[in-house]
């Protein structure tokens, strides 16, 4: 009975400190992308002051049954203003069995930047990955950007990404912002738009202003040419296709960038089963990233990697686990079933971190016009007792079909909902 005693005391202390080191950890990034959102204004003042020479993109934009907003996404990538001489539209028709491929048809006609490539019933339907790879040939020029077919990319958004290129050609890929486009349909899309702004401005900008390091999204980015034909294209296995090749880029020892104000609109989950179903398509994504990458890290070009490997460990492994760990013991502890004699001032400590979560959310939040407001502030106190609980669940269900049931990956879009 004492060692167990000693093993639940150990366990519960070790939680303790995973939580505060990455809470901690969280901070210092969150600081990092408060002084980058600074230095991104000026450069965006830069750009609008002085626009630049800009080169030829091309743009792919992958659509599988994407009748309820195709021509939408379409209307704004068209209304941007990128001059339309470099502009090259490519939409992948991949074997739509709805109104798509005529949606996209008509277009086409109407329109004679836009390209449609239709994907044969029997051919499609594998993966965005496989989209892009089957896509990219058809590319013109030497960026590509990639958007998703639900976005609304801001009339500059285009011409901020593809001018960092201009302003530095080392770059291997630049990211814009993504913002949500039906934040305000429900509390779960609250939450989500609270979620999306403070990851973005916490871990994209801390990271870009610590360390020069970010990671593509999958849409609303341009990533050279050449780059993917030195990598290897996008992996077909990878769930989250858009962070295995940021990964491959980095390997490579090349950079890619942040760009906050490059902003595109999104559609996100309006309900739970819709937001599960895509969450867990990340976290089994993320762990075919550490299976896939661990090895590697050693002989990297770029030792930043490690940092990003081990971020990613301690996030789906340690951090979430230590959640678990230390939530459990503490509902074992009020059943009365076990007792943690271990002296301290845990309720203060609790008190305080969920005091520099609120904060952290705060601050990044006051980056957005409008978003810095007393709902959102409450919908973020909110979060920690409900949205954030929600993650443990989803990561053990992924880390189940991954490891356990050993579940072919197979990748879906993400459902679309009305306008």
């Amino acid at each position: 009975m004492l060692i167990v005693n000693i093993g639940i005391r150990i366990l519960f202390l070790l939680s303790v400190l995973l939580i505060w080191f990455m809470l901690v950890y969280q901070f210092v990034l969150t600081v990092a992308g408060f002084l980058y959102s600074r230095e991104a204004a000026q450069e965006k003042r830069k750009l609008d002051k002085h626009k630049l020479p800009l080169p030829g993109v091309s743009v792919l934009i992958p659509a599988h049954n994407e009748e309820m907003v195709i021509e939408r996404t379409l209307q704004f990538i068209f209304d941007s203003d990128y001059p339309k001489d470099k502009l090259d539209v490519i939409v992948l028709d991949d074997a739509s069995t709805d109104a798509t491929p005529d949606l996209l048809d008509r277009c086409a006609k109407q329109n004679s930047h836009l390209r449609v490539i239709h994907i044969p019933q029997g051919e499609g339907g594998k993966g965005k990955a496989a989209v892009l790879n089957r896509g990219l040939q058809y590319a013109q020029f030497p960026l590509i950007a990639i958007f998703d077919a639900d976005n609304q990319p801001e009339p500059e958004s285009l011409r901020y990404l593809a001018s960092q290129f201009v302003m530095d050609p080392s770059l291997g890929a630049v990211l814009g912002k993504f913002r949500t486009l039906n934040r305000r349909r429900n509390l779960l899309t609250r939450f989500i738009n609270v979620e999306g702004l403070s990851f973005q401005w916490i871990v994209q900008a801390g990271r870009w202003k610590l360390l020069k390091i970010a990671t593509l999204p999958g849409t609303n980015f341009i990533v050279r040419k050449d780059i993917l034909d030195e990598v290897g294209l996008w992996d077909e296995e990878a769930l989250t296709e858009d962070a295995e090749l940021s990964l491959r880029i980095l390997e490579a020892g090349h950079t890619i960038k942040f760009v906050p104000y490059a902003v595109t609109w999104e559609q996100e989950p309006e309900n739970l089963s819709t937001w599960i179903r895509q969450r867990t398509r990340w976290a089994r994504g993320n762990f075919y990233l550490m299976q896939k990458f661990m090895s590697s890290i050693a002989t990297a070009k770029n030792k930043k990697l490690a940092i990003e490997m081990f971020y990613f460990l301690l996030l789906y492994h340690v951090f979430i686990g230590a959640i678990v760990v230390s939530a459990f013991l503490f509902v074992l502890g009020l059943l009365g079933v076990v007792s943690i004699p271990v002296p301290g001032p845990y309720l203060e400590v609790w008190l305080m971190a969920y005091l520099l979560f609120v904060t952290e959310v705060a601050l990044m939040l006051s980056q957005e016009d409008n978003e810095d407001s007393f709902a959102n502030i409450v919908y973020a106190m909110a979060m920690y007792f409900t949205y954030c609980q929600l993650w443990p669940v989803v990561v053990g269900k992924a880390f189940y079909l991954e490891f356990i049931k050993k579940e072919k990956r197979v990748w879906a879009k993400t459902e679309r909902f009305q306008p």
